[in-house]
């Protein structure tokens, strides 16, 4: 039994952007769903795909990589609220990743927003990662 999905999730997007590959297959949940989500709006993904054929289905994404350098459009991926130590920000201390360069996704009663959406709709929530 797996306790960190989430952690699995970015690990799986990690191990294979550090290995080139161009398309990373995951098993699905409603709340990876909705971070692939996020991470397609913000640019950092190219494409992604639900898969539902089996029971739980699955995600395919489309990593990103740089025509020239051949670097990845994700350089981290930082998980930050894990199982045994929950991280819930209040809406005046929501958490800047690189001075607004990167992402910080979280959890909130709204659904899965970026910081910045957090910021603009003055709520908080569960800090789940960081990307950059």
């Amino acid at each position: 039994m797996m306790t960190d999905t989430i952690a699995d999730y970015l690990t799986r997007i990690r191990n294979a952007i550090k290995a080139k590959h161009r398309i990373v297959e995951v098993p699905a949940s409603n709340l990876k769903k909705e971070i692939t989500r996020v991470l397609y709006e913000k640019g950092y993904i190219l494409n992604y795909k639900f898969d539902d054929s089996t029971i739980q289905g699955t995600i395919k994404i489309a990593l990103k990589y740089s025509l020239e350098t051949k670097q990845s459009a994700i350089l981290n991926l930082e998980r930050v609220s894990r199982p045994g130590l929950r991280k819930y920000v209040s809406s005046d201390k929501l958490p800047r990743v690189l001075n607004g360069l990167g992402v910080a996704i979280l959890s909130t009663s709204k659904g899965v927003l970026t910081d910045k959406e957090a910021r603009q709709l003055n709520i908080g929530g569960e800090v789940l990662c960081y990307i950059y």
